[in-house]
């Protein structure tokens, strides 16, 4: 078992400026570490992945399709968001039609209309559009790829026309936030005033942002869901990175929450009264290999060799049981996971032979270069895991070496594929980046489709299989949910039987909280609802 001198370092006391505000009355304040080095973007799209969207998405903003995230006894689903319904046109299933909530005011004022939600769309797939912003559209374009043209019907409605027939297109749309043409005209239309002093329709506004220091959100006492009010007046984003600085923070008292606690401080921390909540959580730690010409895991063999050599037992026992052994994208038990004849297990023998057969060993190994993330929301313990991957590889004689990057760095080199510049010039022919599998779309289909390619979406390998596009093209065009997960099975029997990845562990999402906070509910899902934390 490799041994980890990250384990033994001492828990180091950094001060964290920490001035909150008062009032005239006692204001209630929950302080947040999350493991972002920044401030996710607030303009409207976070940056800064999946994670992103609790902190400065879904709280300053809302989606026309929303996603039930305050519910940790089951897997949430599709919701009403500023759409209180949506259908296909039973004459052009392309075309979808979104009926608006009305009543709806921005934090500035402004009302909700069909014409602020056109303008939100050109704003990030218009560049020809004055609002255009590069930054918001890179984080959103690659997770809303069937949308092909919208339209306004009326001030409440809106049509927008996908580029195939899509069955799966309402799970694209959570991840995309509207935010408000009036206050961008009001600064002077310009995005990066507007990321201080940002307007979106959501349970909190922004009061206070401080780039890589915090970002203060306060209760909109006149959101439009009353069901969602928050219950506590302010929420502190403060970005600790460092692992055991945000656990020491939270027990010196500086935070009342920290996502992904150090797994070797999960004792102290319980022994100083703090809970540890963690959830079934659909996001799976994987490699995704490239399939191109000449990268070094075009060779199935090669592939299912890593998948072998792999004690995910023993990754779990380093997390200090605060992950899941994957079996494949999805758990076993999923409706989607299929009967796939290749098992993913730890079966060392199995796997040097497999390389013996390719052509290497430990003497005589193969080479490859792997993008990873100094640390960030979803890449669980980086570094740590990563290095316990390079010396399982390394005893079958797969030497890996990595580029470590900041998160937002991985996600550029994600979006842009492993046929770009910025990869093949560095010879990196995998990336490892935790992916949310909470939906089919999300979870399985945007990783296998050819037409989804890098950068045109983010099947980030140039995975191309016909048969399996073919069986895409059934799920998109059948709105029978029983037909769709047939057939999801099938293309996710294919991805672990072809070894696209190699699949570590499923994240279970870790929190860990001081006894003050009451109400803090995780989701099964990468989204979280803030508004139900409340302060003692």
């Amino acid at each position: 078992m490799p041994s980890y001198k990250w384990i033994s370092r001492l828990l180091v006391t950094v001060p964290l400026a920490l001035t909150l505000h008062s009032g005239a009355y006692a204001e209630t304040v929950a302080r947040y570490g999350i493991s972002m080095a920044d401030i996710p973007l607030t303009t409207g799209q976070p940056d800064r992945g999946a994670g992103a969207y609790q902190f400065t998405g879904h709280t300053l903003y809302d989606p026309l399709i929303a996603w039930e995230a305050n519910i940790d006894s089951r897997p949430g689903k599709l919701i009403p968001g500023l759409a209180t319904e949506w259908k296909v046109d039973p004459k052009d299933n392309k075309k979808w039609i979104f009926t608006l909530r009305q009543g709806v005011k921005f934090h500035d004022g402004s009302t909700l209309n069909a014409d602020a939600v056109i303008w939100n769309l050109d704003k990030v797939l218009n560049d020809k559009s004055p609002q255009f912003d590069a930054k918001q559209s890179a984080q959103v374009r690659p997770r809303i790829p069937s949308v092909a043209t919208y339209r306004k019907i009326s001030d409440t409605s809106v049509e927008i026309t996908t580029k195939d027939v899509d069955a799966l297109f309402p799970y694209q749309l959570p991840w995309f936030l509207i935010s408000s043409p009036a206050q961008w005209e009001k600064l002077g239309k310009d995005w990066n005033k507007f990321a201080s002093q940002p307007s979106g329709t959501g349970p909190f506004k922004l009061d206070k942002l401080v780039p890589r220091e915090r970002a203060e959100l306060v209760k909109n006492a006149d959101y439009w869901d009353k069901s969602r009010l928050a219950k506590t007046d302010r929420i502190v984003l403060l970005p600790i990175p460092d692992a055991l600085t945000r656990a020491n923070a939270l027990l010196n008292g500086q935070v009342d929450i920290i996502e992904t606690p150090p797994p070797d401080v999960v004792p102290q921390l319980q022994a100083a009264k703090m809970k540890i909540v963690k959830n079934v959580t659909p996001h799976v730690w994987p490699y995704h290999f490239s399939t191109y010409p000449g990268s070094p895991w075009t060779d199935i063999r090669v592939r299912k060799a890593a998948n072998l050599a792999i004690d995910r037992d023993g990754i779990v026992a380093l997390m200090n049981g605060l992950a899941v052994p994957a079996v494949g994208q999805v758990d076993a038990t999923n409706p989607w996971f299929g009967k796939p004849s290749f098992k993913l297990k730890y079966d060392l023998a199995a796997a040097k032979k497999l390389m013996t057969e390719a052509g290497y060993s430990p003497a005589k190994p193969l080479k490859a270069k792997v993008v990873i993330a100094q640390g960030g929301t979803g890449q669980m313990l980086s570094l740590p895991m990563n290095e316990y991957i390079q010396q399982s590889l390394a005893e079958i004689g797969i030497q890996i070496s990595f580029e470590v990057v900041e998160l937002e760095n991985l996600y550029l080199y994600w979006r842009s594929g492993a046929k770009a510049d910025m990869a093949t010039s560095k010879g990196i022919t995998a990336i490892n980046l935790g992916y949310v599998t909470a939906d089919p779309f999300y979870g399985i289909t945007r990783f296998v489709d050819s037409r989804y390619v890098a950068p045109n979406g983010v099947n980030w390998g140039g995975y191309n299989n016909p048969k399996v596009d073919g069986w895409l093209d059934q799920i998109r065009t059948s709105f029978d949910v029983k037909k769709q997960d047939a057939l999801l099975a099938q293309v996710h029997q294919t991805m672990v039987d072809d070894a696209l990845m190699l699949w570590v562990v499923h994240d279970v999402n870790p929190h860990a909280i001081s006894p003050k906070v009451k109400g803090f509910v995780q989701a099964q899902h990468w989204f979280q609802d803030l508004t139900t934390i409340k302060m003692n």
